[in-house]
This record gives structure tokens, C-alpha cells and sequence, in this order.
């Protein structure tokens, strides 16, 4: 059997095991890989490459990098390795001429159970939203964002003391194990094409905002709690302290107790800081002051003035 010509599309670390994956199967070959162009980073702004074009570099495989994917000339370029398939992870929209261009189409891996949390985030908004279970799926894509025909689906299981950062690398390995097993049904023929069935009840994923970290504290505990998780480490939950001052929080609890007005402060000054919401308190556990290293709270309670969170009013 002649080897499938894969072109692979992807930008961040969570889609270099799929790039991996398929190149571990001599069934494909990956002849290009699409990823985002060089941008600005770190203190110097250097021009750094992505997480997919080094690992594609290390394997020797070309690198395209546009910057406007419906220009002529890009077009023609991919064109020209005459890809049978295109597999897609967390890149970008693609215009219809590109990924109608393959005999096979392109394929996607979207880290949800799809229909549900359709969108960029994914990930977090499991989290944010408390679920027990995610998965990831495989699709073809087509017009509407996240809304292709399935192939298939494995289920992730997102245990208590999961966050943002543990649950995306369950999900990256779960991703690359999929695709390598779609890539291979649709090499053999045998790609379920199934449509998503449309419900009144589907969570949304859109992109994390700077404000989708900050904790409202007419909500439950239990949700600020979720909150945090999802979006821990980055980008983070943070709420404003007395002073002014931005504090995030990497990991809470929630404490089924009330004490005082929902935005009230609550610290023996050692031990334990607690910010009471509409329902429960939440502990912090690990935080980090404006302009301060994150540390343990024990720590910050240290080099804390913690008067200043006892003698306020909440806002």
C-alpha cells in the first residue's frame, strides 16, 4: 500500500505528540507541515519558532508558514505536494480551498466531546464549568467552526485534583493516540462520517479573555473553585485585594462555611486566607502578589500585612 501523503497543521506544544504519532506509522508520510509564523517572545523579543516547527525541523520535514492562507501563491505552494490528507491541531480557520484541497479532506482533533464546548478553549471551560468527563474527537472539517462530520471519540475522565495544566496533558496524549487511529481508519476506508446531532443544552468554549479570570464573589465557592482550575497555571484567576492590588490564585479549596458578606477576608494571619462568595468560602492555597513570586500561601502569609485584609470592607 502506497503511504498516505499527510500534510500536518499545528502551532503549540499540545499538537506535537499527534505530529509525533503519525510520524511513527509507516502507513503515512508526512510530506509539510503549516504552522504559525515566528513571533516575538521573552524579555529580548526575539523571534521564536513554534512548538510544531521544531519538532518538525528535528525530523527534516519543510515548514510553511503564512501569514495570509488564502493568498494565491500560498495555495499553489501546498498544493504542489499533493497531500492526500490534512490533519489539523489547535491551528487556525481554514479557508474552504484549503481544506477541500486534499482527495481526502482535512481532518481535525478538538480536545471536547463534540458537539459540546465547540470553540477555542476547550479545555478550560470543562474545567470552569465542573464536568467529570471530557474526551477528545476527531472530525472532518467543514464550513461552521467545530461542527464536522465525527470519526471518532475517546473519552478522558477529569479527575477532582485536575487543572487546566494536568488535564491538557491527559488530552494531548489522548489527542495523538486518535488521530493515529483515524489517519488509519480513513487509510483503510473504514472513517465512520458521522453528523453531530444540534442540542439545546451545548457548552460553548470561546476564547479565554483577560476578565474570564476574574472571580466574581456573588458566585458559589464551588464555582470560583472551578474558575481557578481552569485557568491554572495561565492565564490564571485573580481577584483585587483592598489595597489595589492584583492577587492570582493557582489552586483553592472550597470551605462550606459563612462568615460575613460575600467578599469579606478571612486569615489567621499563618495559616489560612479565605474569601467568603455567595455560597462557601474559598481558601487560597497557592497564590501570587503583584510584582512577587507565586508561592505557597503559608508563604505569602509571611511577608503579608494581613490587617489589611481584616479591617476591610468588601467591596
Amino acid at each position: 500500500m502506497t503511504a498516505l501523503r499527510i500534510i500536518f497543521m499545528g502551532t503549540p506544544e499540545f499538537a506535537v505528540p499527534t505530529l509525533q504519532s503519525l510520524l511513527s506509522w509507516p502507513g503515512c508520510e508526512v510530506v509539510a507541515v503549516l504552522t504559525a509564523p515566528d513571533k516575538p517572545a521573552g524579555r529580548g523579543q526575539q523571534l521564536a519558532e513554534s512548538a510544531v516547527k521544531k519538532a518538525a525541523g528535528a525530523h527534516g520535514i519543510p515548514v510553511l508558514q503564512p501569514t495570509n492562507l488564502k493568498a494565491p501563491e500560498f495555495q499553489a505552494e501546498l498544493r504542489s505536494y499533493a497531500a492526500d490528507l490534512q490533519v489539523v491541531v489547535a491551528f487556525r480557520m481554514l479557508p474552504e480551498a484549503v481544506w477541500d484541497m486534499p482527495r481526502l479532506g482535512s481532518i481535525n482533533i478538538h480536545a471536547s466531546l463534540l458537539p459540546q464546548y465547540r470553540g477555542a478553549a476547550p479545555i478550560n471551560w470543562a474545567l470552569i464549568q465542573g464536568e467529570k468527563q471530557t474526551g477528545v474527537t476527531s472530525f472532518f472539517l467543514q464550513h461552521e467552526i467545530d461542527t464536522g462530520n465525527l470519526i471518532f471519540q475517546d473519552v478522558v475522565d477529569i479527575a477532582d485534583e485536575d487543572d487546566f495544566g494536568s488535564l491538557y496533558q491527559k488530552l494531548q496524549a489522548a489527542g495523538a493516540a486518535l488521530a493515529l487511529r483515524s489517519v488509519q481508519a480513513i487509510a483503510a476506508g473504514t472513517a465512520p462520517s458521522v453528523p453531530q446531532v444540534p442540542s439545546a443544552e451545548l457548552q460553548a468554549a470561546p476564547k479565554i479573555q483577560k476578565e474570564t479570570g476574574r472571580l466574581d464573589v456573588q458566585q458559589p465557592a464551588r464555582a470560583l473553585a472551578n474558575r481557578v482550575r481552569g485557568l491554572s497555571p495561565v492565564p490564571t484567576a485573580f481577584t483585587e485585594l483592598p489595597d489595589g492590588r492584583t492577587l492570582k490564585i493557582f489552586r483553592a479549596a472550597l470551605v462550606p462555611a459563612d462568615a460575613g458578606p460575600a467578599g469579606s477576608w478571612h486569615t489567621d494571619a499563618k495559616t489560612y486566607l479565605r474569601l467568603q462568595t455567595a455560597a462557601g468560602q474559598l481558601e487560597l492555597l497557592d497564590v501570587q502578589l503583584e510584582g512577587k513570586k507565586r508561592m505557597p500561601l503559608a508563604d505569602f502569609l509571611r511577608g503579608f500585612n494581613a490587617s489589611l485584609l481584616t479591617s476591610s470592607t468588601p467591596a
